[in-house]
């Protein structure tokens, strides 16, 4: 920082403080979060409903964690597909979230057919706007290329619904092939790597399609289809509350474009704190597992558990990355279906001893934050999920792609719900608590 301008700053602070008490005093809720942890209501939908604890006589109780897409449950979701042998979900998923009842075979595949015709991108978007742009971060190349899309629409700033609909499918169709170009175009301007580009088959779902545009050899299995297509279902939606979709819906909100929308919402998403905590988890676990080596018995565990809560190893933040959720308490369901289904690969993958390391390293973990920290925590998706991409050999470049691929529908759903029944400008207030001054002339100010 230039030095002028900290010192400018270190000036500041003795001005702009805002004290903590005053939050309270108030009754402003920090990050929009009542004092037990619940989010502050800003809204109703019909879309989707994370429940992870329950109120008994005014009090928030601990409770398993179960997730709902327009009220069937996503487990419920999964084992229909697992009935179906050689079914995929991610696109019946879809269609729930954005009409609100499950599909006929015959609207699911018409419902099919209109994503795979805008599965391509536009005439020339692949060199000008990836190729010949390439992005040090793939989370703002995404951003880059739905923006640019809006100049391949003809009518761009229809934000009735139907057409917000329409343009909707398309970005989403859209989606496996640019972070898939944008991870082979980044990989080859940055690290040499040579460049691959695999257009995409009408035949394939989108999970297959993304596996298909990111291997150089296009080959896959049937299992890692399958499990990514899990990965894509659970990452659909999470309500109307979490950030990336309250992004989309405040954007949309004052009536612009639903570029400019999802674009702000792949913002919000490449936030650690949102969208990148699975690859914390990736890396912790490494330097776990070179610490102590996967054969570590659980008392080993939980030690190096209480250092990583004390702030002695790792990234000294005090987090065991994974584990708890802000509003999962007992457990995450989209934990709970990620860690049954993917035993079967990290055996196909010959990964069965760091599967079992994974499952020993969660239950010690809930085991030393109920000793430590008098809490009930769960695992939450970002403790499987990286390790699940890991397991296929996705680039970890990829793993916050893959989230904006799967959730780009929910916010899609939301966006579409908000301009149907809410309507207005989300303008929130704050309270100003500064004090009032008298303008001093240039000439006379210190």
């Amino acid at each position: 920082m230039d030095q002028n301008i900290k010192k400018f700053y270190e000036k500041s602070l003795s001005v702009t403080d805002i004290p903590n008490e005053l939050f309270k005093q108030f009754d402003v809720k920090k990050g929009l979060r009542n004092e037990d942890g619940t989010g502050v209501c800003v809204g109703l939908t019909k879309i989707a409903d994370v429940v992870g604890y329950i109120r008994k006589d005014g009090v928030k109780k601990d409770a398993h964690g179960k997730l709902y897409y327009r009220g069937i449950e996503v487990r419920d979701l999964i084992y229909g597909r697992d009935q179906r042998n050689g079914a995929y979900a991610f696109e019946e998923t879809c269609f729930l979230l954005l009409f609100g009842f499950l599909p006929t075979a015959e609207q699911l595949a018409t419902f099919q057919s209109v994503l795979k015709h805008h599965y391509e991108l536009p005439d020339k978007f692949l060199e000008t706007s990836i190729l010949q742009m390439p992005s040090k971060n793939l989370m703002n190349q995404l951003q880059q290329a739905v923006l640019n899309l809006y100049d391949f629409d003809e009518s761009p700033d229809d934000v009735s619904i139907s057409h917000t609909l329409y343009q909707g499918l398309s970005i989403m169709a859209k989606m496996p092939s640019i972070l898939c170009y944008a991870y082979h175009s980044k990989a080859h301007h940055y690290e040499k790597a040579s460049l691959h580009i695999h257009y995409p088959r009408k035949d394939y779902s989108m999970a297959e399609n993304i596996l298909h545009m990111l291997r150089a050899d296009s080959k896959f299995s049937a299992r890692e289809a399958s499990i990514l297509d899990l990965m894509l279902v659970i990452h659909a939606d999470h309500g109307g509350g979490n950030n990336s979709t309250f992004t989309n819906v405040v954007i949309s909100s004052t009536g612009t474009d639903i570029y400019s929308a999802v674009a702000g919402s792949i913002g919000s998403l490449k936030g650690p704190r949102h969208g990148g905590a699975n690859i914390q988890v990736c890396h912790m676990m490494e330097e776990v597992i070179s610490s102590i080596g996967l054969d570590a018995c659980d008392e080993t565990i939980k030690a190096l558990q209480r250092k990583i809560l004390n702030k002695d190893f790792f990234d000294h933040s005090g987090l065991i990355y994974g584990m708890g959720h802000a509003i999962y308490t007992l457990s995450d369901p989209r934990a709970e279906l990620l860690k049954s289904h993917s035993k079967a690969l990290a055996i196909e993958k010959n990964k069965e001893a760091e599967f079992d390391f994974y499952c020993r390293f969660e239950e010690c973990a809930k085991e030393v934050m109920l000793e430590e920290k008098g809490i009930h925590v769960s695992s939450n998706v970002d403790f499987y999920s990286g390790f699940v991409y890991d397991l296929m050999n996705i680039p970890r470049d990829m793993f916050t792609p893959l989230f904006v691929c799967a959730r780009t529908v929910g916010w899609l759903a939301h966006n579409l719900e908000n301009k149907l029944y809410d309507g207005k400008i989300m303008r929130p207030a704050t309270k100003y608590v500064g004090e009032l001054q008298e303008y001093i002339d240039i000439d006379d100010r210190k």
